[in-house]
């Protein structure tokens, strides 16, 4: 049976999806997918790999029917459910109740849906209490909606779960928690993320989306090893490109020796070149999603204050009685001074860098003129209906070339086509390598960065790290990551918890 571009079969072998050539492009932007096919077994646990903005979210959308090939077809197995916990909860659902959100997740009304939310919300660890299912959604903090997210796709309780990005935002308890669960989960599950020691845990396939051909190749084994594979697969396509064009330049220079001495000699001439040809159609595209961002440094504002910041006073929820409570401290940033804050979701991290940015909260002090670099983990920061480039001039200083600016923006991957579209188009990850760049055209003085990691490729990582850790500003950071945090110059930390 097929309805729309979905087939719906009888499982054989087990076998729950199935891309068969699918191809699909946004209306008259470049192709995502050129002739996908593969297939994922019933209760296998599947990570999908690639670049930002390569595609993988929308092969989720193809799976669950919210977009349709343009040829092609997706099987889904016979009387299969499907169930996507999103990256980011849309902006037209922060204004509603938690109880109005999981409601949404039915095609049909729920009564006494509270007792399955309460159940759910222990499943994935979110603490609640009798008062939270009135809470709006834009209440809750950044880990506590990641968690939201989780929660909405289980109360479905699918056959096929899809998981995008579903690390982002978790503290180390969330992550262990998500973890243990997905080992333990009975059903099958498809995840997209970029935290390498997560998929490790309990990938036994993957997905490998290679931007340059729009195709998937499949690979068997945990991620480690799938890794380990597509880097000497790589190694094997250069060292076959270098003895390719050292085998070109040879009949290039034969060719032009024997054009020259006239006679029989001019048709060898042209075997050459069309051997030359030949060779050349037989090189092996680098691909983008292999290479890393390039390096790059965020200058720092320039007649800074002695002190820049200080915090004074802070608010962080109290862990027994769940209400605000007031704490004291005595911090001071000056230049080159990084702060790292800590603490468990929910805490109030998000909510305090927020009131650093605003500089209007008592016990919360900015040095006059300091200006301010605010990467928010919602990118709320970014107008959603500016393209790149009007997004980029926007925070670039007066004298900023073209050139530079364009520079820039090469740097993260910004090409030509990219610059030109709404930043609301973009990928998530898309969007924090747009943040980065406004940084590095802004110069500020206070870089306040709230989980700059969420979405990023893997590889691009080391390279931030570097950066801010070269940063000669003053920095707040926060960030689930340890892996990231340990490569930052980090000289003093507050634990709101504590």
């Amino acid at each position: 049976m097929k309805i729309c571009g979905i087939i719906v079969f009888m499982p054989q072998n087990e076998v729950v999806l199935r891309f068969k050539d699918v191809s699909f492009r946004y209306e008259a932007l470049k192709p995502i997918l050129e002739e996908v096919s593969f297939s994922v077994r019933r209760n296998s646990k599947i990570t999908i790999m690639g670049q930002n903005g390569g595609g993988k979210s929308t092969m989720f959308q193809l799976i669950a029917g919210g977009l349709k090939p343009d040829s092609g077809d997706v099987a889904i197995g016979k009387d299969t459910t499907i169930a996507i916990a999103r990256q980011v909860i849309p902006r037209d659902e922060l204004d509603l109740t938690a109880r109005e959100f999981f409601e949404k997740c039915f095609s049909e009304r729920i009564y006494n849906i509270d007792p399955k939310i309460d159940d759910i919300l222990e499943v994935v660890n979110l603490k609640h209490h009798e008062k939270m299912h009135d809470r709006k959604i834009r209440s809750f903090s950044g880990g506590q909606q990641a968690r939201l997210l989780l929660a909405s796709a289980l109360i479905q309780n699918p056959d096929l779960l899809l998981l995008d990005e579903p690390t982002n935002n978790l503290d180390k308890d969330g992550i262990a928690h998500l973890t243990q669960f997905l080992k333990d989960y009975k059903k099958t599950a498809i995840v997209i993320s970029h935290d390498a020691d997560f998929l490790n845990a309990f990938t036994d396939g993957v997905l490998y989306l290679d931007v340059f051909t729009k195709k998937v190749e499949q690979y068997a084994g945990n991620y480690f090893d799938v890794v380990e594979q597509i880097t000497i697969r790589n190694e094997r396509e250069n060292r076959k490109n270098a003895q390719l064009a050292k085998e070109i330049q040879q009949k290039k220079d034969q060719a032009n020796v024997f054009a020259h001495k006239g006679g029989q000699l001019r048709f060898v001439a042209k075997r050459m070149r069309e051997r030359a040809e030949f060779l050349e159609e037989n090189k092996v595209e680098i691909r983008k999603e292999d290479k890393a961002i390039r390096q790059f440094f965020i200058p720092a504002q320039e007649d800074l204050a002695i002190d820049i910041l200080a915090i004074k006073e802070f608010s962080a929820l109290d862990t027994k009685t769940h209400k605000p409570a007031k704490r004291k401290t005595n911090i001071k940033l000056g230049k080159n001074q990084h702060l790292l804050l800590q603490g468990p979701n929910g805490i109030g991290k998000s909510t305090l860098l927020e009131l650093i940015a605003e500089g209007k909260t008592k016990g919360l002090e900015i040095a006059a003129g300091t200006r301010v670099g605010y990467y928010r983990q919602d990118f709320s920061t970014l107008n959603f209906e500016d393209t790149v480039y009007d997004s980029l001039t926007a925070v670039a200083a007066e004298d900023c070339t073209k050139e530079h600016l364009r520079s820039v923006a090469a740097g993260f991957f910004i090409d030509e086509d990219l610059i030109r579209k709404k930043i609301g188009s973009l990928s998530e990850g898309q969007k924090g390598l747009v943040a980065f760049a406004r940084l590095v055209l802004q110069k500020p003085g206070l870089l306040i960065l709230d989980e700059p990691t969420n979405h990023i490729n893997f590889r691009h990582i080391p390279v931030i790290a570097e950066a801010l850790n070269k940063y000669q500003g003053a920095m707040v950071l926060v960030s689930h990551v340890p892996e990231f945090t340990a490569k930052i110059r980090i000289d003093e930390i507050l634990d709101l918890e504590k």
